[in-house]
């Protein structure tokens, strides 16, 4: 049986964060363009390539264990993103010298090109292409209604903490009319919800100048503003991930009370001791970041700020955390995420004195998520009789999971609707909250009185 007019099968494996997941949705999409069919198991793939995260030592020990799984089961594996570069490849091929190709993030033509040399494509590929195969808006590994869009890629800062910048290299912006026009795509195949990504949203537009384009025959400059003005006119829910502070993020404000994107703000905050900061090299001053919170949320009441935070950093004393807590309080945010400091191979947070004993991290790490559940839960509990709208994930026999403005998808809470059957997946409702825990929510749906 001949092999050249067999249509191929692609296994994948994507792991790591949404930017990751986007970059395999991108690969995935080219290959459905040249005429492969992705199967769902080893044994009936022809080659498995595996997208790899290399962000934290466990995601690399994830990565290394799902290749070691892949060369097992499977024999013939193409490796890719952000292990692919650097020792971490050569580690890669240490473990698994059997492996067909070993490539860094975002590099799909290196995928491609070996996708294409060892299960070549039918022989009139080039001529043929399968654009009837794919969506408009390509493969996406997400629900059909809500969609990650990645407006740019590296990044400029150069955290201790952060090995980022040495596998995707600094920042470089799409185009926005080239990232408007992927939104409307996904919005026109279903997509309720948009998700901003990148490694630093409110940079957009920094290496090129903020550079003028024509959307929708209006000019928009290549900066945060006006693509949260662009994307506002499309009627579906925008979410801002990964925001750094920056004073032009004010801007943004305005368009959240004025419903045009949804207020909410992702920000890494990281810390709050000024000089654990400027040993992580982050910018901020964390007063004045109060200061403007508190401004915010005079303009728009309804903000939602979630924020990701690292304790046991390298230096951190016991005044340094008290701070932080300190810092909690006021801030009051709504939704937070913590992680103990772990090393990472060729970051330059490996090098500082003072490491934080593995005991008296997780001592704080646990003082500090009870301090944020205990805010968290006072915050929810404020919702109790709201109205409010909720997009359905899911739905069973025991009811339907949703998330109001306030969650976004994996990341933060739920809001429980037990019993409410009468509804699918992508579904916007009206619905009264009931009841609330520390992360989570419950409502029931709002009817329309027939009298």
């Amino acid at each position: 049986m001949t092999t050249t007019t067999q249509t191929k099968k692609v296994g994948f494996v994507s792991l790591g964060c949404p930017k990751a997941l986007v970059d395999s949705e991108r690969i995935l999409t080219q290959l459905k363009l040249d005429g492969y069919e992705i199967s769902p198991d080893y044994d009936g793939a022809d080659v498995v390539v595996v997208n790899t995260c290399g962000f934290i030592d466990s995601a690399k020990q994830e990565s290394m264990d799902a290749i070691a799984e892949a060369m097992q089961e499977n024999g013939k594996v193409i490796v890719t993103g952000c292990m692919g570069k650097g020792s971490d490849a050569e580690a890669i091929k240490a473990a698994n010298p059997n492996v067909l190709s070993v490539s860094g993030p975002a590099d799909y033509d290196s995928v491609m090109g070996a996708v294409h040399d060892y299960i070549p494509p039918a022989e009139d590929i080039e001529h043929k292409p399968y654009p009837d195969l794919v969506p408009a808006a390509g493969i996406k590994l997400t629900p059909q209604h809500y969609s990650y869009l990645k407006i740019s890629e590296g990044c400029n800062h150069r955290c201790t903490f952060c090995i980022i910048p040495d596998m995707r290299g600094d920042l470089v912006s799409r185009p926005i009319a080239e990232v408007v026009d992927e939104a409307k795509k996904l919005v026109e195949q279903g997509t309720r919800e948009l998700l901003v990504i990148s490694q630093d949203t409110s940079a957009y537009g920094v290496d090129v100048k903020y550079k003028l384009d024509f959307v929708d025959g209006q000019a928009r400059e290549t900066r945060m503003q006006d693509l949260a003005v662009a994307l506002g006119e499309l009627g579906v829910w925008v979410r801002l991930h990964y925001v750094y502070p920056y004073p032009h993020v004010d801007k943004v404000i305005p368009l959240m009370a004025e419903g045009k994107i949804l207020p909410y703000l992702d920000i890494p905050f990281q810390h709050a001791s000024p000089k654990i900061l400027k040993l992580m090299k982050r910018p901020g001053n964390q007063v004045k970041v109060l200061e403007r919170i508190k401004a915010w949320r005079e303009i728009c009441p309804d903000l939602v700020i979630r924020s990701t935070f690292v304790v046991g950093f390298p230096g951190e004393t016991e005044a340094d955390f008290q701070l932080l807590l300190d810092w909690l309080e006021q801030a009051q945010l709504d939704r937070v995420g913590c992680f103990k400091y772990s090393p990472v191979d060729g970051a330059k947070a490996n090098d500082l004195p003072d490491h934080v004993p593995e005991d008296i991290q997780q001592d704080r790490w646990e003082r500090f998520m009870a301090t944020q559940q205990r805010i968290s839960a006072q915050r929810l509990q404020q919702r109790i009789g709201q109205e409010m709208e909720i997009l359905i994930d899911e739905v069973d026999e025991q009811g339907a999971t949703g998330r109001c403005y306030a969650d976004a998808p994996e990341i933060d809470g739920k809001v429980y609707l037990e019993g409410f059957t009468d509804t699918f997946p992508g579904d916007a409702l009206l619905a009264t909250i009931t009841g609330a825990d520390e992360y989570d929510l419950w409502a029931e749906p709002v009817y329309e009185d027939e009298g």
